[in-house]
């Protein structure tokens, strides 16, 4: 097994472009320093984990200059970078597959057109006649399943329990024609719009119902297999939309190593904040409870923000609160950490387009860590420019591989996407 491990862990590093080179030699007593910060090695590329260690040592509790009055901190993304997959999307995979709605057909028939603009959209979104789909058409498709569902299921006002409901060809119709709307409005019309309209569907219930939700749709995530899984409306139901089909990537897994880390962090004075392009109510029962194993404080998750009704959610935004993606977590950022404290994070992790400003957008940050999904876009230019510095002593950027069939991190900066064998460094 040993012989195994050093091979994969070879042919990982070539894929990496020889990025995993060690740190400059360092005296016994720095090398004793720095084994005293106890950061696991897990499946950290190996300098990585370097790099990551010798900031703790040089920033922590101990550290020549330390001031607890300003301690550091770093800022994690949550979704596909603390986790594998994405915890909102599963949760409305599992809203839709429990039905899990506190709303009348005339307030769901709102919500599904809220703030999306009228037409057809992109052209990547055609039915299986190959005829763009329109939102008012999938929409009134939508508004028809909808009212079955909620006439008929017990959870909603009906006798029917769940497991006889979801046989039906409404329920079948349902589920692939939201998910699928939920894909079209964001691919079409942009997050601005996508992000906040998927937390809508949450009206009507409280914090503890929603975070009740999210639990649920965790554990079942973790303990399902991670598996792209294609939905297809029924062919005997096509509506007004046609017969339409969509994808959902099943399953959740836990980062050890950004637990890790943030255990680690903490233990030497490092403060630790979450800001995600998630509801912030959401992403909160994942990091802050104590079975999943990242223990971030309540106060510590920054995410998107609805408003309340007393203790219920509303289908409106929170009021001059930034949409927290792209430049938006900067400007959470500063708005409820640097104005406080006076600086920015000494590290940011992240691993999309929606975070790359606030992993480049902060003069104190020493690293921005990049989880490698082989992205193009703005990400994929941070990717590159973490790949080009793969031999720098200072380098800003760092990538991290990782298996997207497990979840799991690797011991490199290429990452083997789902489906494929071989390691990949950059799109």
């Amino acid at each position: 097994m040993a012989k195994r491990r050093g091979f994969l862990g070879g042919l990982l590093a070539a894929a990496a472009g020889g990025a995993l080179v060690g740190t400059p030699a360092l005296g016994q007593a720095a090398t004793r320093e720095l084994a005293k910060v106890g950061l696991d090695r897990a499946k950290w590329a190996q300098r990585n984990h370097d790099m990551v260690v010798q900031m703790i040592a040089a920033h922590g509790i101990g550290a020549p200059g330390y001031r607890a009055s300003k301690r550091p901190y770093a800022v994690f993304d949550w979704d596909n970078t603390c986790i594998m997959n994405d915890c909102e999307e599963a949760l409305l995979m599992h809203q839709i597959n429990t039905l899990s709605f506190k709303l009348s057909p005339a307030e769901f028939s709102a919500i599904i057109r809220q703030n999306v603009p009228p037409g057809p959209f992109s052209r990547d979104f055609k039915n299986a006649a190959g005829n763009p789909v329109e939102l008012d058409a999938i929409c009134a498709d939508l508004d028809a399943d909808y009212a079955f569902l909620h006439a008929n299921f017990k959870g909603l006002g009906g006798s029917r329990p769940l497991e006889e409901i979801v046989g039906t060809v409404e329920f079948q119709d349902f589920r692939a024609k939201l998910y699928y709307l939920y894909e079209a409005v964001n691919d079409t019309h942009g997050v601005n719009v996508g992000y906040p309209w998927v937390i809508y569907f949450f009206a009507n219930m409280s914090v503890a119902e929603v975070s009740a939700l999210a639990e649920a749709s965790n554990d079942a995530a973790l303990g399902a297999g991670l598996a792209k899984v294609k939905y297809t409306s029924p062919a005997d139901r096509p509506g007004r939309a046609g017969v339409v089909s969509v994808s959902h990537f099943h399953g959740i897994r836990l980062c050890t190593e950004i637990g890790g880390m943030m255990d680690t962090l903490r233990n030497h004075g490092f403060d630790i904040y979450v800001c995600t392009a998630s509801l912030e109510d959401v992403v909160a029962v994942f990091a802050t409870h104590p079975k999943y194993g990242y223990n971030v404080s309540r106060a510590n998750v920054i995410g998107l923000r609805l408003e309340r009704s007393g203790e219920l959610f509303r289908n409106a935004y929170l009021k001059d609160w930034p949409l927290t993606w792209g430049p938006g977590k900067t400007v959470a950022i500063k708005q409820d950490l640097v104005a406080s404290k006076g600086y920015g994070p000494l590290f940011v992790a992240g691993d999309s387009d929606g975070d790359y400003d606030m992993l480049r957008d902060f003069a104190d940050t020493q690293f921005g860590l990049i989880v490698n999904r082989m992205k193009n876009g703005k990400i994929g230019e941070l990717s590159k420019l973490a790949s080009e510095q793969g031999t720098s002593a200072r380098p800003r950027f760092l990538l991290q591989g990782r298996q997207e069939s497990t979840g799991n991190w690797l011991p490199a900066e290429a990452s083997i996407k789902y489906g494929k064998s071989a390691p990949q460094l950059l799109a």
